[in-house]
């Protein structure tokens, strides 16, 4: 148990230094909006992948979709009823987007995870969750040797949907519609680097169309 502690704690160590760098970057960055800062810090940048990047990315997922896994297999039956499928990192244009992305952020490309794709249809949806390992599951320790924890959750809107489909934050009382090309930014941890529960966010039922994101989670140490 001292051992499986003393690596948390670096853990925590290594996100909280990560963050305090990410958030600098994103605070001096113009084109990054502010949209909470008390309790969650939630960022937004408009028009962050262009329409026809956008609509490439779309076809990609159409091409890898799957019924979406979660870490607890029991609760992911009702609750993640979307499709997804991870992007090819060997992709050249997966690769500027990765790029992109580690740019706003400030950080190396292999903190990333590879970019997720993800389609909801009418009725689908993901309901309330966090991004963050639990550190008490039975799976935290291959994900502290593989990367750590998830410090940051980057996710694009990648079409525009016609009902539903919302990002909701219910601890924060924020609730951010589909808008085609319009990325989202959330910092997982607290500023001593142990997990936040005022992340908890949902993506709610799609009530008319079809609804396309893309995510991409960066860990606290590089993954592989």
């Amino acid at each position: 148990m001292a051992r499986v502690s003393q690596i948390d704690a670096e853990n925590q160590r290594e996100i909280a230094a990560l963050n305090r760098h990410v958030l600098a970057r994103l605070e001096a960055d113009t084109s990054v909006e502010k949209l909470v800062d008390e309790n969650l810090q939630l960022f937004g940048v408009a028009d962050f992948f262009s329409a026809e990047e956008c609509e490439r990315l779309c076809d990609l997922i159409d091409r890898v979709a799957r019924p979406s896994p979660v870490f607890d297999v029991d609760y992911g039956r009702s609750s993640r009823t979307s499709y997804s499928g991870d992007m090819d990192p060997s992709d050249p244009f997966i690769r500027m987007l990765h790029r992109r992305m580690d740019d706003l952020l400030g950080v190396e490309e292999n903190f990333g995870e590879t970019l997720q794709g993800q389609r909801y249809e009418v009725g689908q949806q993901f309901k309330a969750h966090h991004d963050w390992f639990d550190t008490d599951a039975h799976y935290w320790t291959e994900k502290v040797a593989t990367g750590g924890q998830r410090a940051w959750t980057l996710m694009v809107y990648l079409n525009d949907v016609e009902e539903g489909g919302t990002t909701d934050f219910p601890r924060v009382n924020v609730s951010i519609p589909p808008q085609r090309g319009t990325l989202i930014a959330w910092n997982n941890a607290l500023d001593d680097g142990t997990p936040n529960v005022d992340t908890l966010h949902a993506g709610t039922p799609v009530l008319a169309g079809v609804k396309y994101v893309v995510t991409r989670w960066y860990r606290s140490r590089r993954w592989y």
